[in-house]
């Protein structure tokens, strides 16, 4: 197998772009678009500690919060490694625009949802997880 640049190709399901160049088209706009929505589901914080109720009533949450929480992060995580799998699968279809568009949607995605581009300044030194500038032991 080798990677080959053209629209005449099948991606994910039978027959599907074929050899249509709108439906191509569509193809890599989905692969595009699977990659952002995949970056903004892996850097995204569904769940903070308030939301379940610790910080503000001063109280542990109840055991049914947490188990609640629980499963929709279960089932966040599922959706992510579903899409994933999802867009391996396209990119081993071995058309070079499919892998092109695909790591353009995950790098887009990270510049959307984790680069320093649109978080404060305290969110990039202290907040999440990142380290600060003067931390950086290059600079």
């Amino acid at each position: 197998m080798t990677f080959f640049w053209g629209k005449n190709s099948e991606i994910l399901f039978s027959g599907w772009p074929a050899t249509r160049t709108g439906m191509y088209v569509v193809a890599l706009f989905f692969c595009f678009f699977l990659a952002v929505l995949l970056e903004w589901i892996s850097h995204c914080r569904h769940f903070k500690l308030s939301e379940a109720g610790a910080i503000s009533r001063k109280l542990p949450p109840s055991r049914e919060k947490w188990l609640a929480v629980g499963l929709i992060q279960m089932a966040t995580y599922g959706l992510r490694v579903g899409l994933a799998y999802l867009l391996m699968l396209a990119v081993m279809s071995f058309n070079g625009g499919v892998l092109l568009v695909t790591v353009a949607g995950y790098a887009v995605g990270f510049f959307l949802f984790a680069s320093y581009a649109f978080k404060s300044a305290t969110e990039a030194a202290y907040g999440k997880g990142v380290l600060a500038y003067d931390a950086l032991p290059c600079c």
